[in-house]
């Protein structure tokens, strides 16, 4: 596979690039309807139009790949669902921001074959970067390649972490921010976990940890390990669910800090 995704990780920079443009534009124009998803979810016209961008981009280019997307799923993610070469775009990541004009979005698409990722692209283009990682091959920011600092203290770190769509889930969020307020330097807020995770990739963040989908780990769960990071869970990985596609209770950590992190997480459970 590694002869074929530099040409992936390609073809998902055009394809994010695109569309960045237009939901940019449609922010620009003021051309953006908001509806709401289950649990309260927010969703615009830009999520949609971004999705069609990137799905008509690969069904013309890799008919024969599937194709998992945030805004086209029904939820249910079966085991043969990630056999073979399967695509993962999250069209929108961080639609609260966009619809309140907060620079902290992105365009995220990857590309796993039977659960393994090769190559992932997260485009952020208000922030004005682009994350591109390839598996072996190492991470670049705007063609810059990534190096995560080192750091040997949970204590001076920054961690970055998130909040669920649905508030009936959020007591365990608050815990899990009460543990480490107490137990690191700071936390931070970004409410764009492909972002995040590729801050951690770049050292602006130390670690982010929060229950994320797999358009949300994906490109940017690459990106981040392919520049020295480390990724896990706080739980048990389920039998037959690829580990690198899984976002519950996942953890994205500098190596200096990523074991006591996560022995931390842990004992909470």
């Amino acid at each position: 596979m590694k002869d074929k995704a530099l040409e992936w990780a390609n073809f998902a920079d055009k394809a994010v690039r695109l569309a960045g443009k237009k939901i940019t534009e449609l922010q620009t124009e003021s051309h953006i309807e908001v509806t709401y998803k289950n649990a309260g979810e927010l969703v615009t016209s830009a999520d949609f139009a971004s999705d069609q961008i990137i799905r008509e981009a690969i069904t013309s280019a890799y008919p024969d790949h599937g194709i998992l997307s945030e805004e086209t799923t029904d939820g249910v993610l079966t085991e043969d669902l990630f056999e073979g070469p399967l695509w993962i775009i999250d069209p929108l990541d961080g639609t609260v921001n966009y619809a309140h004009r907060l620079p902290h979005f992105a365009i995220s698409a990857a590309i796993a074959v039977d659960g393994i990722v090769w190559a992932g692209v997260v485009h952020a283009p208000n922030l004005g970067v682009t994350y591109v990682g390839i598996r072996g091959e190492g991470a670049l920011c705007n063609d810059v390649k990534l190096q995560v600092p080192r750091i040997g203290s949970l204590s001076d770190s920054i961690i970055g972490t998130g909040f669920p769509h649905d508030k009936a889930k959020v007591h365990s969020a608050l815990a899990r921010v009460n543990l480490l307020t107490t137990y690191c330097r700071d936390i931070r807020r970004f409410a764009a976990p492909t972002v995040d995770i590729c801050y951690v990739a770049s050292g602006h963040l130390d670690a982010h940890t929060e229950s994320l989908a797999p358009w949300d780990v994906a490109a940017a769960g690459l990106i981040a390990r392919e520049a020295g990071a480390m990724t896990g869970h706080v739980g048990i990985v389920p039998t037959g669910y690829p580990p690198e596609l899984y976002g519950e209770e996942m953890v994205c950590a500098n190596p200096g800090i990523y074991e006591e992190l996560l022995s931390l997480l842990r004992s909470r459970i």
